[in-house]
């Protein structure tokens, strides 16, 4: 059986295949003081439902993307070392961690071995080496389980409902902050809530559009 997610508190999206979402974690002693419910979702699925494409699909943009990640690794001063390919497949440590109900520290720790060590969570062996480092040696058995595998199409689709469409995202207040370098706004509106009722940010935040909608 799964469990839908409770909106109504504060939330945290992830998939361990972007590095960005392994430096905002870095920087958790930086965030809100909320307890944030830490969900994994499946972010290529993110993108199909919305249309989108990945930044890995379009080579400059891939390289661009590797660049920035280590820049801002170096600038903030998180140790980052990228796993031997990338993208890769994310699927096996987010099941173990769907299986886990992994907090704060277990995420980090699957961050960690992926992005601090440069680790491949997709093989075989690196799998197991991560259930090793995790404490779950039964995580290859648990993670062909297909309440767990429902768990995670549950999240990623309640996730789609609310309007996240990438990863990371905080769901803080009803509103979606996403992106590492969204950390100073959410940091803000936690702080000032009032803000994103002014009436400045109410009149962009219904902005129509200025182009014609494309008909069938």
């Amino acid at each position: 059986m799964t469990v839908g997610i409770d909106a109504r508190q504060p939330l945290w999206f992830y998939d361990f295949v972007s590095p960005f979402t392994y430096l905002l974690l870095e920087q958790h002693d930086k965030w809100p003081g909320f307890d944030f419910a830490f969900t994994p979702v499946v972010l290529t699925d993110l993108y199909h439902h919305w249309g989108q494409r990945s930044a890995y699909g379009i080579p400059s943009r891939r390289t661009f993307t590797y660049r920035h990640a280590l820049f801002r690794a170096e600038q903030l001063g998180i140790p980052y070392k990228m796993p031997p390919a990338h993208p890769f497949d994310s699927m096996k440590p987010l099941l173990l961690a769907t299986a886990a109900k992994g907090d704060v520290n277990f995420v980090r720790e699957v961050f960690r071995f992926i992005w601090r060590e440069g680790r491949d969570p997709s093989s075989e062996a690196g799998f197991a080496a991560l259930c090793e480092r995790v404490g779950m040696r039964d995580g290859p058995a648990l993670i062909e389980s297909e309440e767990v595998k429902a768990q995670l199409q549950r999240n990623t689709a309640d996730a789609i409902g609310l309007g996240v469409y990438g990863v990371p995202t905080f769901r803080l207040n009803d509103q979606l902050f996403w992106g590492e370098d969204a950390l100073p706004m959410v940091l803000y509106c936690a702080r000032t809530p009032n803000w994103l009722e002014s009436k400045e940010v109410k009149r962009i935040s219904s902005l129509p559009s200025g182009l014609a909608s494309k008909k069938p």
